[in-house]
């Protein structure tokens, strides 16, 4: 009685087809990369004007606080007027059924993290969602 041997020609065959099919499907490396870049921005003396639905928190070098061009009784140590000012704006946007949120917060470059973080809380509990930083300037 002879021990059964097993026949690996039909194996060989199979993988000698797959390799082919994947040297057939693989695609061929790329010569070159195309990406587009964005064009100069064209030179334009209209001014835009920022959308009024925008509210942007300034905080000034002393550490008062702003909303938008209103001049607010706000310190950072202190910001209970920011705070219910925003709450009221919120309320007359919910009101006209316009949940818009989002809040800027602009602070000058050589002002702390700290201070900011704390523009951040006050901002946070005035019901904002999202808060961003703006930069103006990368100087």
């Amino acid at each position: 009685m002879s021990k059964p041997e097993i026949n690996v020609t039909p194996l060989i065959d199979v993988l000698l087809v797959l390799l082919i099919i994947f040297m057939v499907v693989t695609p061929v490396k790329p010569d070159k990369f195309e990406a587009r870049i964005p064009s100069e921005p064209k030179p334009n003396n209209e001014r835009i004007d920022p959308d009024p639905r925008t509210l942007v928190v300034t905080v000034a070098s002393d550490s008062s606080l702003g909303l938008n061009k209103e001049n607010l009784e706000a310190t950072v140590s202190s910001p209970q007027d920011l705070i219910d000012r925003l709450r009221a704006v919120f309320a007359a946007r919910s009101q006209n059924l316009e949940n818009e949120r989002t809040v800027f917060i602009k602070a000058p470059k050589g002002i702390d993290y700290g201070t900011v973080a704390k523009v951040v809380d006050a901002v946070k509990v005035s019901g904002a969602a999202p808060i961003s930083l703006q930069i103006d300037r990368l100087d």
